[in-house]
């Protein structure tokens, strides 16, 4: 009998083990806008060393993993590129508004390939040639593009420029088209012109033509790692966080605006 009890005993504690090994284990999915690809990589991966946690990264346009999320895709917390597509899942209830909070701001910036001297004005982007283009993102879906376009009409530059555009999925692809010599100009923000050797910022528009550039943040309201997800979103405004956005080009919320 002695021997059962022990064997017993032993599956009990295994058993137990096992429980609280996947107690311990989390796993989260965030789902993030294109233009914090390399922030939140890195981000991300100092999190996982931080904590027992491991983080599926789905990262896309921000008006695109809106949608998925509406549509139920799984997904615990959101970075988006602007507050519109924030403000969509908040009204639709996709989103826990308590969680919400703005963790970094990024500025507008016009790219070309290495070795091309800066625009004298933005308004001399109207002397591209024949077959000279200019990249932004689609204006509907992608922040960078809504901010693009809002900054265009602005400095009435829009209508001029309009049978010039070819538009990318999300402010990536955008960047990747300037990269290849697909297009004269890009219009991304400054975290991404950092983040690529092959392009050189050649103008940049001032903050007031334009909504500000703020990211905010928030825990999906289907989570099922809902403490996870809130300790995440409070990482972001860490000093770490802050800093690893900074160092892409980012512009950390501790810092104003001038």
């Amino acid at each position: 009998m002695w021997k059962q009890a022990t064997i017993l005993f032993i599956l009990v504690l295994a058993l137990t083990g096992c429980t609280s090994n996947a107690e311990e284990g989390r796993t989260l999915t965030i789902s993030a806008a294109a233009s914090l690809t390399d922030a939140i990589e890195e981000i991300t991966a100092n999190y996982e060393k931080m904590t027992d946690t491991t983080i599926t990264l789905n990262v896309a346009g921000s008006g695109r993993l809106a949608q998925q999320i509406e549509q139920g895709a799984p997904a615990d917390v959101f970075l988006s590129a602007n507050q519109k597509w924030m403000d969509q899942l908040e009204e639709s209830q996709s989103i826990d508004p308590s969680t919400r909070v703005d963790f970094v701001r990024n500025r507008l910036v016009v790219i070309a390939e290495n070795g091309t001297k800066p625009l004298s004005s933005l308004q001399s982007m109207t002397n591209l040639g024949t077959n000279e283009q200019i990249a932004l993102g689609q204006p509907d879906s992608v922040p960078a593009g809504t901010y693009t376009k809002q900054a265009l009409e602005t400095i009435q530059l829009w209508d001029d420029l309009e049978e010039k555009m070819v538009f990318g999925s999300d402010v990536r692809q955008v960047l990747a088209y300037v990269e290849s010599g697909n297009v004269t100009y890009g219009i991304v923000y400054g975290s991404d012109a950092a983040s690529s050797g092959q392009v050189a910022v050649v103008s940049e528009f001032e903050s007031d033509a334009h909504d500000p550039i703020v990211y905010p943040a928030a825990v999906v309201q289907t989570s099922q790692q809902e403490d996870s997800a809130r300790d995440f979103v409070s990482y972001l405004m860490s000093d770490e966080a802050q800093q690893i956005l900074a160092d892409r080009g980012f512009t950390p919320m501790a810092e104003s605006d001038g």
